[in-house]
């Protein structure tokens, strides 16, 4: 293949002979990385180039000439044009074993660490989970019509064309043409930007953000929509804090958590539709239940939950421990997280409002010595935080991640400064049919 510039429309052969931590197939052409959606570990292919790069380039299959056996028919018919799930042409099994691997390969390159063990992959159902995200809305005057749903997967800037959703939650997945037609009667059809969805235990509540004010005529539209759907409207005319519900009046969006072990009572966490929640209920469910067993919570035991949110794993501990505390950056996270404790009769939780990507080392809640710490912090980690904890007292940390390298980083600090033991470490399967690698790591001092 030429070297030049220009991009090529003439199909050319590749061999994958890797798979990407976004779930695209590796083929090196002319001894230049070529990273190509749609392929598979060991395909042979046809591809058409995207784009050229200076390090790389981009492509897309035209044809695959040698399958992967681990290769399946999307369930989605959008699947090759929009960009929600990009690894929906991979079978489950092989799915897991690749977020396996990335996790594997981020503890050896970054934190040079490895697990004493490796735990078994949490899995859940993999269909109609998503709960919480973010639909994007186009008036697209060419098509004369409006468009909603995720963006391409060939060019970010357009929003797929879809009708339904296989992913999301049944309340929403299939109506994602139905709110393309709601808008589109809209008289304000312009001013939708985006819609945010986000599902309790018996609420769907949707959150139209709307760049001027709405008449009265797309008011009674989008309650009547509601209530035909049975979902929660509510509208966002300006920031976050600006959100309010349409219909009805007083929605609450709520859901419970379960114990696994009969001697300690459920929690239900009330939360706000913007507030951050798992967006897999059915794994959230898991999720916490296998951080319970790692953590190994004591009837004595002092805990400290770091980056908290709602109280999400506090909740769940403070049943079972003398004290915990959580720590959140979110000042409406923490206040919504002390009302839960209340309404679930948790009298041995309280929390805090702190910043903790700066130093914190001068908090009471910072200079205690904690017995055990769990942690969820996003994408960025808590290398700021590991500066100062935990104390040589704290026995056992849980870490969960939403990111491999930042855990991988981290595991390296807790390991080679902290004097910690990775014991064991394994990925959870939050985002099926994504590339995303949802992880929970122990360690042991």
């Amino acid at each position: 293949m030429s070297r030049s510039n220009s991009v090529p429309a003439t199909p050319f052969e590749a061999t994958i002979t890797d798979l990407s931590h976004d779930g695209r197939g590796v083929a090196r052409v002319d001894g230049k990385a070529l990273f190509v959606s749609g392929a598979l570990l060991g395909e042979q292919v046809m591809v058409r180039l995207r784009k050229r790069h200076r390090h790389f380039d981009e492509a897309e299959v035209v044809e695959v000439i040698t399958p992967s056996p681990h290769r399946v028919e999307p369930r989605c018919r959008h699947f090759a044009e929009c960009s929600g799930c990009s690894m929906q042409h991979l079978d489950a099994e092989a799915q897991i074993a690749a977020k396996q691997r990335v996790l594997a390969e981020n503890f050896e390159r970054i934190g040079k660490v490895a697990p004493q063990q490796w735990l078994p992959p949490l899995t859940g159902e993999p269909w109609a989970y998503r709960r919480k995200g973010r639909l994007s809305v186009r008036h697209v005057l060419k098509k004369g019509r409006v468009l909603v749903g995720f963006r391409e997967e060939a060019n970010p800037r357009f929003v797929a064309d879809i009708q339904q959703c296989e992913v999301l939650h049944p309340a929403i997945g299939p109506k994602v043409g139905l709110l393309a037609e709601l808008i589109n009667g809209l008289d304000a059809v312009d001013a939708i930007a985006q819609i945010e969805f986000a599902g309790g235990d018996d609420t769907m509540a949707l959150v139209f953000r709307h760049l001027q004010p709405l008449g009265e005529a797309d008011l009674a539209a989008l309650t009547a929509f509601g209530q035909q759907h049975g979902l929660a409207i509510y509208l966002q005319p300006g920031n976050n804090s600006s959100v309010h519900p349409l219909w009805p009046a007083q929605p609450r969006l709520a859901f419970r958590i379960a114990s696994d072990d009969a001697r300690f009572a459920d929690v239900e966490l009330e939360f706000e539709p913007l507030d951050f929640v798992q967006v897999n209920a059915n794994m959230n469910q898991r999720m916490v239940a296998h951080a319970m067993a790692l953590l190994d919570p004591q009837p004595t035991d002092r805990v400290l939950d770091l980056f908290c949110g709602l109280g999400n794993f506090t909740l769940p501990i403070a049943r079972r421990v003398a004290e915990v505390v959580g720590v959140e950056g979110e000042h409406g996270l923490v206040q919504r997280a002390a009302q839960n404790a209340a309404r679930n009769g948790i009298d041995n939780a309280t929390f805090h409002v702190a910043n903790l990507f700066e130093d914190q080392r001068a908090s009471d809640w910072a200079r205690t010595p904690w017995d055990k710490v769990l942690l969820d912090p996003p994408r960025a980690g808590a290398d700021q935080l590991l500066a100062y904890l935990p104390h040589r007292k704290t026995r056992r940390v849980v870490y969960v991640s939403c990111h491999p390298a930042s855990l991988a980083r981290d595991a390296g600090i807790l390991v080679n400064q902290h004097g910690f033991t990775l014991a064991s470490a394994g990925v959870m399967d939050m985002f099926p049919h994504t590339a995303h690698v949802e992880s929970i790591a122990l360690f042991e001092r």
